[in-house]
């Protein structure tokens, strides 16, 4: 880890985010949105991986609202279900404020050039569709987002690059939501659908029990290139 949390002031009161910074000092920003495991070592990673790659990566704490500085780890049977709970009581519009404000901070960052843009994870690849429809975010990347079937026209909004990728075994996210997915998106403008047919849910995560790596490289690089694209 070589990032430090850091406080940012919301609309509803104060909350914490992971911060990460390239060797170089500065770089366009990246909003990393988290997992329903909260702001944990696997968002840090992916912060610090980030910040190797010359960007300002910025994950903020969304469960706050429920409580402060929750950390779970996915192969632990009570912080799993403690997680899915946690998915269940989590506010989506409130985490959406928070989102903004967060956004909004990490381009005044004394670090960040002033590009911003957004990743996320399962509850934070929903998030990150949203951000990309909802926010002046200039390149948004979600893997595996969950119930954006659910909002198709919210991307009759979005003028800014999104990218998608989508697991093809998903058991979130069964084959009639990806269906309806492509068939609302794969002629939109601003929208790039990635699709990994044998993969299921959280497969870039690299220490999970469905993690792929050769479509977690794969999937990986094509963000870097689209996030250096889109930001630079």
């Amino acid at each position: 880890m070589n990032g430090q949390y850091i406080p940012i002031t919301g609309r509803d009161g104060e909350f914490s985010a992971y911060r990460a910074v390239p060797a170089s000092g500065t770089g366009p920003g990246v909003l990393v949105l988290q997992e329903i495991f909260g702001v944990n070592h696997n968002m840090r990673d992916i912060c610090d991986g980030l910040a190797e790659a010359g960007f300002v990566a910025l994950c903020p704490d969304l469960f706050w609202r429920i409580k402060p500085g929750i950390e779970l780890d996915d192969h632990v049977d009570a912080d799993l279900q403690r997680a899915f709970q946690l998915f269940g009581e989590f506010d989506v519009e409130a985490g959406m404020t928070d989102i903004a404000v967060a956004l909004a901070h990490l381009r005044k960052d004394p670090a960040c050039t002033g590009k911003a843009g957004a990743i996320g994870y399962c509850l934070g690849g929903l998030l990150a569709y949203l951000t990309a429809c909802r926010t002046d975010s200039d390149a948004t990347v979600g893997y595996y987002g969950v119930g954006i079937e659910g909002r198709l026209a919210e991307a009759d909004a979005l003028d800014r690059p999104l990218l998608l990728h989508i697991a093809g075994k998903d058991q979130f996210v069964p084959a009639e939501a990806q269906a309806r997915i492509h068939a609302a998106f794969d002629e939109h403008a601003m929208i790039r659908l990635e699709d990994y047919p044998d993969e299921d849910h959280a497969f870039a995560r690299p220490d999970g029990d469905h993690y792929g790596e050769q479509s977690a490289g794969v999937a990986n690089a094509l963000t870097l290139q689209f996030l250096k694209q889109g930001l630079t």
